[in-house]
């Protein structure tokens, strides 16, 4: 009985090995995809910063986060600007240094391209992250 039974499982098992065969010869396999990676532009319109300053921190996150370019500097800063086809900012160091003062980004103890470099502290990831989405 337990032959039986074990031939009656074995059986269907192979049923289901040849369809998916069939499916792996005939490519109908549903497609399996990645997640988008957000641009500059789509990042800031879940964030919707108010002012330029919020829009350089919120950039700042995103070269971090997204990109992975850390620390990040000016030159780094502008770019994101420019993809995002967004306005840069009439000084965008001030920019930055009024972030510095709110605690949210923290100089970078060595300098990138021979350029002051940031980090974003705790409280201006928070920050970002508490934006609306």
């Amino acid at each position: 009985m337990e032959t039986e039974d074990t031939i009656s499982r074995l059986n269907k098992l192979e049923e289901r090995v040849a369809k998916l065969e069939k499916y792996l010869v005939n490519d109908n396999l549903p497609a399996v995809t990645k997640p988008r990676k957000l641009s500059a532009k789509e990042f800031l319109l879940t964030k919707l910063p108010k002012s330029e300053v919020q829009k350089v921190l919120a950039l700042g996150y995103f070269l971090e986060h997204e990109e992975g370019v850390e620390p990040f500097n000016v030159t780094d800063l502008e770019a994101t600007f420019r993809s995002a086809k967004e306005k840069l900012p009439k000084n965008l160091n001030d920019a930055v240094n009024k972030n510095i003062a709110r605690g949210f980004i923290m100089e970078a103890k060595e300098k990138k391209d021979a350029k002051k470099a940031w980090h974003l502290t705790s409280t201006g990831e928070r920050f970002v992250e508490e934006q609306a989405r």
